[in-house]
């Protein structure tokens, strides 16, 4: 069993979850759900890969507690919601917008 979730979308909303937190706490323990994250061979290829890259590199390079927490916090932020959007956009949605309210 693996301890903070294995596999793509489980990952990405552990993630999502973490970064309803406000950007002080949001960082602590961020780094553990990238770990098992894994891209599903569908999405290969796809903006979804190239979105998960940015993701993967923006969580595991920052330092939580630094001077960029809150810069960072928006553009992680973003980038959850750009992929969430692209996953749809491949499962042939169209249109997928994640809402003015979110």
């Amino acid at each position: 069993m693996s301890t903070f979730g294995r596999g793509f979308f489980i990952n990405i909303s552990h993630l999502a979850t973490q970064f309803h937190e406000p950007p002080e706490k949001a960082w602590y323990g961020a780094q553990d759900f990238m770990t098992e994250l894994i891209l599903p061979d569908m999405f290969a290829g796809t903006p979804v890969e190239i979105l998960t890259k940015e993701l993967r590199q923006k969580v595991m390079w920052h330092q939580p507690g630094g001077p960029l927490d809150k810069e960072m916090y928006v553009v992680v932020n973003k980038l959850i919601n750009r992929i969430l959007v692209a996953i749809d956009t491949q499962l042939g949605i169209q249109n997928p917008d994640i809402g003015q309210f979110h």
